[in-house]
């Protein structure tokens, strides 16, 4: 075993001969990078024919040594094998491989030089080629504009030589003198020596732009336009900045920094950074004043146009349509009278339609627009005004875009105090009227006696030798209708109504509320042009687009012409009505108008009135109780109304306070606020949402619901009083005067006294004044005359009485005694 073992320990290790050495290889690449990899280098074998292995030979020998020599005819003569070669050394081994890499490396630097080279020489080659089709492309294209001057310059001269000179007749078969006729050189001109581009081999690739194998292409005429425009903005650069443009700068009240800076052509960042020096610290979005814009346009070299915001307000005053325009329209009839007068059971006869029925209580609350078609008759647009005493706003605003006014008169009632007032608004309105007697088939009814009553107002009717048309009628038999609608045919054919419909519409917000399945609908009365759906609009402080149109039947149409009422859905609030309806040419421009009214209305409403001597003095101290009140109604025409009845009802002693009024269902909000103001909460054809209810049960709101105007007002006269209490009245009984000071116990003091009017009674109240100043206030404490207790002394005769909590007693001094009565107030 040891002898194993160190033989194994002595023999050459196994295994092949190293065949690889490390190096390192310089790799570049394009716009001057480079890098160092590790690289392994593998050396390949090369065996000679003499380089036979030594175990395979020293194999045949051990096998052929026991056998016998083979004949010498048997086998070819060996070859002569060549000497054995030297053995290698590690050193040499090593010199070797390092040259072999040093050589490899040295080629592929070589190779790589060779490739950066050739990729140069094609990158200029392919710039120069570039520059020469751009230079030969402008020179063509100077040389077309140049042929085209010239063409243009003979076909002038031509033109100007045959027209100087008479034309003349020309041989057959050959052209007239002065025909320049001339064979059109070839579009397509020879190419200098450069072949024609193949548009059928496909884009060009770096490849064949480096091959140069006839694949080049010329520029397009989009890069050669950017290339001019290119070199007209660096000559210009250099020949110096652009002149500036000054401007004409409207400045309104108020302006933006960003508007203004837009305005002036300027950058906003410039104005900001002046109104910074200035000592103002302001942002793009911040409001400046018109003195501020006007510095700041002086400043930047610009012109100041001032304006006023109210420019930016529209007014269709100045806005006349010419005469040639216009064209017939339906008159406008406002249907007017007192109270339970018949006017809508008249308006009904006339539409067969039953309106009436469905107001509360039989009383108009609304003004309701309508149009009527009769029989073999032109179209009518009729207005039905409320007749009770509240609504005479409404009334007054009905008469003021109404072409022609109804009077109603009940024949068995005649002239009451809303008939007068009516007969007022139509004479200011300055519309003509006629008088419809209404009521003829009951009882009691007399006819002559109305039109005599009417004298005394200077209204004449025809059967008085007047100028007034008059027609007796009933609206519950239907008799006179024929001869109303006659009449108003012929009051309108002789004014002779004619309007524009082919423009842009206005009119007049008739009525508006607050729908809760359709938001803000307002019911319109086109004056002129045609309301189409999808038109911008502004009413009033509200604008909107048009998305609905309904009629007075409730079918939707898709336009309204002049004297057409509709329901114009699409309105971003609920305008007041009375309030002007325009349509706009944008979005823009409603928005802009519409902001300017609802600024005027919250200065208007947030400036407190001028001080004055009339309100230095007012009646209404600060001793007068506020009675708060929140109303809402359903249409904003109502509200208004309400409002102004409830404010009719303070006195000074309490005064109503509207905290809030508005249109549509009471909501949360308006809970809110009664519950912090302790206001009840008045709704007028309206009630809670659910929300709404639940707080207010929570918070103990008071709900009144109301929807009769009559009945609301009666009720705020009674809660009024309720808050004032009971009034006190006094009644005096009798009057004395102060003889003479007695002491009465230690404290107390006891005063004689003469009895000038009336009588004295024990217990009563009493008033001690001297100078006609009040002392005290006191109550007779007890009454002696003489020497004996009394109840009361009469006039004319002397007493004694000590006064109750009271010591301030001297001689003339006036005592006054008076009785106090409780009486239920009444406002």
């Amino acid at each position: 075993m040891s002898d194993e073992k160190k033989k194994l320990g002595t023999r050459a290790p196994l295994g092949v001969k190293k065949t690889v050495e490390a190096g390192q290889v310089k790799q570049s690449f394009s716009h001057g990078r480079s890098n160092t990899v590790v690289v392994e280098v593998k050396k390949r074998r090369i065996l000679k024919p003499g380089d036979a292995k030594p175990e395979a030979k020293e194999e045949v020998k051990k096998t052929e040594a026991p056998e016998p020599a083979p004949k010498p005819k048997a086998r070819k003569p060996e070859a002569a094998k060549p000497a054995p070669k030297r053995a290698e050394s590690d050193a040499e081994r090593r010199e070797r491989v390092a040259r072999m890499a040093r050589e490899a490396e040295d080629a592929r630097m070589a190779a790589l030089e060779e490739s950066r080279r050739r990729d140069e020489k094609a990158k200029a080659n392919a710039q120069e080629e570039e520059a020469r089709r751009a230079e030969e492309n402008r020179k063509a294209e100077e040389e077309a504009a140049r042929q085209a001057e010239e063409d243009a310059r003979k076909a002038e001269e031509d033109a100007k030589r045959a027209a100087s000179q008479p034309a003349q007749a020309a041989p057959a078969g050959k052209a007239p003198v002065g025909d320049d006729r001339r064979v059109k050189p070839s579009r397509k001109k020879e190419d200098k020596g450069r072949p024609a581009p193949d548009r059928r081999s496909g884009k060009l690739t770096v490849n064949r732009a480096l091959r140069g194998d006839g694949g080049g292409r010329a520029r397009s005429l989009a890069a050669l336009k950017r290339a001019r425009e290119k070199e007209k903005r660096a000559q210009q650069g250099h020949s110096g900045p652009r002149e500036k443009q000054y401007r004409d700068v409207q400045v309104p009240d108020s302006i933006t920094v960003g508007d203004l800076a837009k305005r002036m052509g300027e950058k906003a960042a410039d104005l900001v950074k002046s109104l910074f020096n200035m000592g103002m610290m302001v942002t793009v979005n911040q409001n400046i004043d018109q003195d501020t814009a006007e510095l700041l346009v002086n400043e930047f070299g610009h012109t100041v146009k001032r304006v006023s915001e109210a420019d930016v307000d529209i007014d269709t005053t100045e806005d006349v349509d010419a005469e040639e325009t216009l064209k017939a329209r339906p008159p406008i009839v406002t249907v007017m009278g007192h109270v339970d007068h018949g006017k809508t059971s008249l308006l009904d006869a006339i539409r067969g339609a039953d309106v009436q029925a469905g107001e509360a209580g039989g009383i108009t609350q609304h003004i309701g627009a309508y149009q009527v078609a009769p029989k073999d008759a032109d179209p009518i647009t009729f207005l039905d005004t409320p007749g009770h005493e509240a609504f005479t706003e409404m009334r007054a605003r009905g008469a003021n875009v109404t072409d022609l006014a109804i009077l109603v008169v009940a024949a068995d009632d005649g002239i009451k105090p809303q008939t007068i007032e009516a007969i007022n608004h139509i004479k200011a309105a300055k519309v003509p009227m006629i008088i419809a007697i209404n009521k003829i088939d009951t009882a009691g009814s007399n006819p002559q006696k109305v039109r005599e009553e009417l004298l005394q107002h200077e209204v004449i009717v025809e059967a008085m030798s007047g100028d007034v048309q008059d027609v007796e009628v009933s609206a519950k038999e239907n008799t006179g209708i024929d001869k109303l609608i006659e009449a108003i045919n012929l009051q309108a054919e002789l004014l002779e109504l004619k309007a524009n419909p082919d423009r842009a519409a206005d009119g007049t917000v008739v009525e508006a509320r607050l729908d809760k399945g359709r938001g803000p609908v307002a019911t319109v009365l086109v004056n002129r042009g045609t309301l189409k759906v999808g038109d911008v609009f502004v009413a009033g402080p509200a604008a909107g687009k048009v998305r609905a149109l309904v009629d007075d039947r409730g079918r939707r149409v898709k336009e309204a012409g002049p004297a057409f009422p509709v329901e114009v859905l699409g309105l971003s609030g609920v305008p007041a009505a009375g309030d002007a309806f325009t349509v706009v040419e944008n979005e823009t421009r409603a928005r802009e108008v519409a902001e300017y009214r609802q600024g005027v209305l919250d200065k208007k409403r947030t400036t407190t009135a001028p001080m004055s001597l009339e309100s230095m003095f007012d009646k209404k101290g600060s001793e007068t109780i506020s009675f708060p009140l929140i109303v809402k109604t359903d249409v904003q025409g109502t509200s208004e109304a309400v409002v102004n009845a409830v404010n009719k009802i303070s006195t000074d002693d309490i005064e109503v306070r509207v905290i809030h009024s508005g249109v549509g269902a009471i909501t949360e909000s308006d809970v809110t606020l009664a519950a912090s103001s302790g206001a009840p909460i008045i709704g007028f054809n309206v009630r809670p949402n659910a929300k709404a209810k639940e707080i207010a049960k929570r918070d103990q709101v008071e709900f009144r619901y109301y929807d009769v105007i009559y009945h609301l007002t009666d009720w705020v006269k009674e809660a009024m009083a309720g808050e004032l209490g009971p009034e006190m009245i006094e009644h005096v009984v009798g009057r004395a005067e102060v003889k003479q000071v007695f002491k009465s116990g230690k404290k107390d003091k006891a005063a004689g006294l003469l009895v000038v009017d009336g009588v004295i009674k024990l217990g009563l109240h009493a008033r001690l004044t001297r100078d006609d100043v009040i002392v005290s206030k006191t109550t007779i404490a007890s009454l002696r005359r003489f020497k004996d207790d009394v109840k009361e002394v009469e006039a004319g005769t002397e007493c004694g009485a000590v006064l109750e909590d009271t010591n301030d007693i001297e001689a003339g001094d006036m005592l006054e005694i008076f009785e106090v009565e409780e009486r239920e107030r009444v406002l």
